[in-house]
């Protein structure tokens, strides 16, 4: 059998039972959308990410476009971003009229670099042209960005932050999840995510009311919130006064049931992605340039687990003849994107991302990955070596 490079199937094994027989009552309940046990699973997520409130939506690149819009980003606002990550962060801010401004990442961590987004802020100041209105950080691979640090760089410049933690949800910082700093985190329930769906989902956790009020409203088509219909006076369906242009991105209530059965094992779950990287770093530290480094007192989720190799494609060339699966996460920054290259980006470049876009390879990781499969991974790593 061909070595996964994530097993979904041992996990669904665990749960089909479960899973099964709460489809089967969404079935007979009829209630597919918003039915309830989307709020539940919102009350749930809430409470396991410390947050106040969480909203589910249609996934998560809908979560950071309904975040933006609540804060008010629109047309002549500047965005600052890393330019290594997926394309979702930086995507949502054209849609909404916005500019993407990218910011180079830390060596070790990937994530945003606190200085680079300084400079960058600075910059877009003294230029003139575009106002800088927010951050977004990135949980890159599982493992919250600094978000102590970042957040008060934001606040000192009266910019808003925004955790994307599309690869990061259950990360902590000295046991806080980003909620604590900052206004919103987003996140996404894709499939291989380390808590994922099956088909595409994604959630908003915020500790704001008034923040939580318009994002209710914007997923719904600009539906009336609580405060709007108090203040019309206005007692019929909500979906039936448009307040303000929205869009429509809802959690089916099939997806919440999974998601549900999911997030009762995701503790044991991230316990035991902890134990596999910690192993990976210990063997596989003597035959490439780099393993993940984690910061002290930050935990990962270990969405994925990269290596840095200086011959990155001849590595996984061999490995793909061993029968090894990987991934490069991401080959080419997001300022070199054909779509976004035309974007500002912090003064003096990025030179941190290209270098990593030229050496990160990600190697199999998923909770239920066995010491045998390890040892052959690393095994096979070590003879390229």
């Amino acid at each position: 059998m061909a070595m996964p490079f994530i097993d979904l199937k041992t996990q669904q094994e665990r749960i089909r039972a479960k899973i099964d027989a709460a489809m089967a009552d969404v079935l007979d309940d009829g209630r597919f959308v918003n039915g309830p046990a989307v709020f539940e699973f919102e009350k749930q997520l809430a409470a396991f990410g410390q947050a106040k409130t969480a909203l589910g939506c249609a996934n998560g690149t809908d979560a950071l476009q309904l975040a933006l819009m609540a804060l008010g980003v629109g047309p002549g606002d500047a965005v600052f971003c890393p330019s290594f990550t997926f394309v979702a962060t930086a995507e949502v801010m054209p849609l909404v009229g916005a500019v993407p401004v990218f910011v180079d990442i830390e060596p070790d961590t990937y994530n945003m670099n606190p200085a680079s987004l300084e400079r960058a802020i600075e910059a877009v100041k003294t230029d003139g042209t575009l106002t800088p209105k927010a951050v977004i950080g990135v949980c890159l691979f599982g493992q919250a960005a600094n978000y102590p640090t970042l957040a008060e760089i934001a606040r000192s410049h009266g910019l808003s932050i925004i955790a994307d933690s599309a690869q990061g949800f259950g990360t902590t910082i000295d046991g806080r999840h980003p909620i604590d700093f900052v206004d919103i985190t987003t996140t996404s329930f894709f499939p291989a995510k380390p808590l994922g769906c099956y088909g595409d989902g994604g959630a908003i956790l915020t500790n704001d009311d008034v923040l939580w009020d318009v994002m209710d409203s914007l997923h719904i088509h600009g539906k009336a919130s609580q405060a709007d219909m108090a203040a019309a006076d206005y007692d019929d369906d909500p979906r039936y006064l448009n307040m303000r242009v929205g869009m429509n991105s809802r959690l089916d209530t099939l997806q919440a049931v999974v998601l549900i059965e999911k997030l009762a094992l995701f503790q044991e779950e991230i316990a035991a992605r902890n134990t596999i990287a910690a192993r990976y770093n210990e063997m596989l530290a003597p035959h490439v340039r780099q393993v993940p480094g984690v910061k002290p007192g930050y935990r990962s989720v270990w969405a994925q687990y990269v290596i840095e190799h200086e011959d990155r494609d001849g590595l996984q060339a061999h490995l793909r003849e061993q029968g090894i699966p990987t991934a490069i996460y991401y080959p080419v920054p997001l300022h070199r994107q054909p779509a976004y290259k035309h974007h500002p980006q912090v003064p003096g470049g990025l030179p941190v991302s290209e270098a990593a876009a030229g050496r990160v390879l990600a190697l199999p990781m998923h909770p239920y990955l066995d010491e045998a499969d390890q040892d052959r991974i690393v095994a096979a790593v070590a003879d390229y070596t």
